[in-house]
């Protein structure tokens, strides 16, 4: 159920225009969110240090605890329901991009990753839909038994192994095989060039030379235009009827290229909202993140009236933090898989070692802490057919004995 929209900031009513003049991917903003509680587990040993219930989906009779007012919960944004392959912050950061580069005559996607590059797959899945050729360059070497977001790019896209000393350098490798894409006759684009300048096409013209316009979206999509799909949600979740006016909202999001926690902090902001964005970093240090989000939030502006801008301010927006037990990017720790297991068998939300456990590890800790007054909200960012790609890794982690209870 909804509310009507809350009376906005100055700079509300500027975003809300952006927002509503924007061309969408996604056939609406609208995700399931659910409430879980948390209490203390009988067991000794992790990964059973607490017991969780869904409380949006599991009936009274069911024997599901934590009803009872007072006990610690939090509720979770069901991002990785919203499209069955590629879902979470992924779709959200291309929900406005992708129609963008298709009214400015894209023909041809060219963009990188890993090779269980959940962006890739992505990229791959929608711009099939939206008739648009992919290409993914992904680092590595090609897997003996794809599965996966690596199926699933094989699947949709273009895929090209690229050796990691080639993707090392990043910018010159897409360059180079957007050339080579776009051929003697093809131009070749930086998406965030389009999404700065006004590069409008005779799509006419266009069908009639046959050439390709080949644009470049650089790894995870950290672009100014992904900033609003993520803002776009902001907006949603701000009308639904359980979040109250004015009231104290605590979001947390994990953190691979940080564009997600900035633009969810950004529409908060702009939309004169309560709400206090964490986010879990995961792929960077700590200044590498204030610098993209710094980034990031001088490209927003640019788009904005000066009442938006005078808003935002200029002191950080995103309360970055370290993941409770840190360690180098993708490695997953003993105990990890086995607590995946145990949040998808007690609430039905399926996590993934990598990125959203984190934000569900930061989650538990805020809503049993001494601030409980405020609403602590997880932002599912998907992921999860990333499993596939640890079950190939850690086979022994996923094993029929393993599961016991």
């Amino acid at each position: 159920m909804m509310r009507p929209a809350p009376a906005l900031a100055g700079g509300g009513r500027t975003l809300a225009n952006i927002l509503s003049a924007t061309e969408w991917m996604l056939p609406t903003a609208a995700t399931q969110v659910h409430t879980v509680s948390v209490l203390p587990s009988h067991q000794s040993s992790p990964p059973d240090n607490f017991a969780f219930s869904n409380l949006t989906t599991a009936p009274k009779s069911s024997g599901g605890k934590g009803e009872e007012r007072g006990i610690p919960r939090f509720d979770v944004v069901r991002d990785d329901l919203l499209h069955p392959l590629a879902n979470g912050n992924k779709a959200r950061k291309l929900d406005a991009l992708l129609p963008l580069l298709r009214r400015r005559g894209a023909t041809d996607l060219i963009t990188c990753g890993g090779c269980q590059s959940a962006h890739a797959a992505a990229v791959a899945v929608h711009c099939a839909e939206w008739g648009i050729r992919s290409h993914l360059l992904l680092r590595g070497e090609q897997l003996d038994v794809p599965t996966g977001y690596n199926l699933i790019s094989l699947m949709f896209g273009n895929v090209t192994y690229a050796a990691r000393s080639v993707y090392a350098h990043r910018d010159e490798m897409l360059y180079e095989h957007a050339r080579k894409v776009a051929g003697t006759k093809g131009t070749v684009l930086w998406a965030d060039d389009i999404v700065r300048d006004d590069f409008a096409v005779d799509e006419e013209i266009l069908r009639e030379n046959d050439s390709k316009r080949v644009v470049i979206v650089k790894e995870g999509a950290g672009t100014v235009q992904a900033l609003l799909g993520v803002m776009r949600l902001v907006e949603h979740l701000s009308n639904l009827s359980s979040f109250q006016k004015d009231e104290e909202v605590h979001i947390v999001v994990d953190a691979g290229t940080g564009t997600t926690a900035v633009g969810l902090a950004l529409g908060a902001v702009c939309l004169g909202l309560h709400w206090r964005v964490t986010a879990v970093m995961l792929a960077d240090t700590l200044e590498r993140y204030q610098e993209q989000e710094k980034s990031l939030i001088s490209d927003f502006k640019g788009l904005c009236h000066e009442d938006c801008r005078d808003v935002i301010g200029a002191d950080g927006l995103v309360h970055w933090v370290d993941r409770f037990s840190p360690r180098k990017f993708g490695k997953v720790l003993s105990g990890e898989i086995s607590s995946c297991r145990h949040v998808a068998q007690q609430t039905g939300i399926l996590l993934d070692p990598v990125y959203t456990l984190a934000a569900w590890e930061q989650a538990v800790d805020l809503c049993r802490g001494e601030d409980r007054g405020a609403k602590v909200v997880m932002i599912h960012t998907g992921g999860t057919l990333g499993l596939f790609g640890l079950a190939q890794r850690y086979p022994q982690h996923f094993s029929a004995a393993n599961g016991q209870s």
